[in-house]
């Protein structure tokens, strides 16, 4: 491979080859902090040596040992080498030499999400760790500043580190438990980029590509969890809308109104066969059941002709699984498609009254589109200007703000339904 053709691959393979890296330093020092502060020096040394010399013949080899130069000069001092000793004492004596490329990155995604980290931490962090992402790319991705985002690691990093858990693989049952928190922060990290709560653009591409290249990765790992494969299925079936979601010029374009044509169509097979995939296992599981409801999206030929009906009995399957308001109100929406406005609107104004969506501005654009297509035309008005309020998303607000204006209403009474 020539040099030139190296600049195109080095951040990918960096990415992909960050989280065994990491792996391979902590099992053979076990110390998380230190062991990541040094492969992240690797990641960087490589990002410019690997771009001026050309790939090594062995990367991964190339990032372990330049880590583990790392760590050495970090444990030569006398404290280091103490602390080294008692680290040493708390791990097993059979661990692996890191040149053997063993594969730790299962047992990353579980030390990432270790269940006494806030969520948002649990995300900075397996972004760090498996994303291979440095702290300023973090921090700009989530609109903080950098030294917040460091804190927020470091904290993190010290929770691990004083939670005394030695890196290896949770046993069945506590992995069984700690899968749930694992896919949720991959989901919450790929929304985020798919629709991003706040900033001056609908979403962020780099976050949920890196979303689904870790769902790929715990697929990989795990083929025979139904709901790793389901959530999966659901990043991609999602994502292939992308394109048409927005118009040249940034603007939201609402599902109703996008032209299918420019949706991914391979990215519509591949989740389609995914979201098959996870429903030969019993019961269906909650992310199964997305999955399933993005496939009658994407398969349908327009809004009009989706199933909503099998949509609606899945939200309903959502509803007694999760109780989520969110899906809640994803279920009055296909409620409204298959009954009309009317018993969908009893159903947002149930979740209105009960608080469970206080301040959502979702809340209120459904509220608003349901009294528009009832025909209340200057009620559904106050709730899209209610909506623009509260939307911290730039083009969500505007796109909101237009539709508000379009219902200036002032003066004009809707026709009867006799003309």
């Amino acid at each position: 491979m020539s040099v030139s053709d190296v600049p195109d691959r080095v951040e990918g393979l960096l990415r992909e080859l960050a989280p065994r890296a990491l792996g391979a330093v902590l099992r053979r020092y076990g110390h998380f902090d230190d062991a990541e502060d040094a492969v992240q020096e690797a990641l960087v040394a490589a990002s410019s040596a690997w771009v001026a010399d050309g790939l090594p013949d062995n990367p991964l080899g190339w990032l372990i040992r330049a880590a583990t130069r790392r760590m050495t000069d970090l444990y030569r001092s006398e404290e280091a080498r103490r602390r080294r000793e008692d680290l040493a004492a708390s791990w097993s004596s059979d661990q692996l030499d890191p040149a053997t490329g063993r594969d730790d990155t299962l047992a990353l995604f579980f030390m990432c999400c270790h269940p006494s980290l806030p969520t948002a931490s649990a995300v900075a962090l397996m972004l760090r760790a498996l994303g291979g992402l440095t702290t300023r790319e973090i921090a700009t991705a989530f609109l903080v500043p950098e030294t917040t985002m460091a804190q927020r690691i470091s904290r993190a990093k010290r929770t691990i580190a004083g939670s005394g858990e030695p890196f290896a693989l949770p046993d069945p049952a506590a992995r069984d438990e700690r899968l749930a928190p694992v896919l949720r922060v991959v989901y919450l990290l790929f929304n985020e980029g798919y629709a991003s709560s706040h900033g001056a653009e609908l979403g962020r591409a780099d976050l949920a590509t890196e979303a689904i290249r870790l769902g790929r990765l715990l697929d990989e790992l795990l083929p025979d969890e139904a709901e790793v494969t389901a959530l999966l299925a659901l990043m991609l079936l999602t994502e292939a809308r992308r394109v048409a979601r927005t118009t040249d010029t940034g603007a939201l374009v609402p599902l109703s109104e996008q032209d299918r044509n420019h949706w991914d169509r391979s990215l519509v097979a591949q989740g389609t066969a995914l979201a098959a995939r996870s429903l030969d296992h019993s019961p269906m599981g909650e992310y199964a059941a997305q999955a399933a409801i993005a496939a009658l999206h994407d398969g349908a030929p327009s809004h009009e002709e989706t199933d909503w009906r099998r949509i609606l009995s899945l939200y309903t399957v959502l509803v007694r699984q999760t109780n989520s308001p969110v899906v809640r109100l994803n279920r009055a929406v296909a409620v409204a498609m298959v009954d009309g406005p009317e018993p969908a609107l009893v159903l947002v104004d149930e979740l209105a009254a009960s608080g469970a969506l206080a301040g959502s501005h979702r809340l209120h654009a459904v509220r608003a589109h349901l009294l528009e297509t009832q025909g209340e035309l200057r009620t559904a008005k106050a709730e899209y200007v209610a909506a623009a309020a509260r939307s911290a998303n730039t083009r969500e607000r505007d796109y909101l703000t237009m539709k508000a204006a379009a219902l200036d209403v002032v003066g004009f009474s809707p026709p009867s339904r006799d003309r």
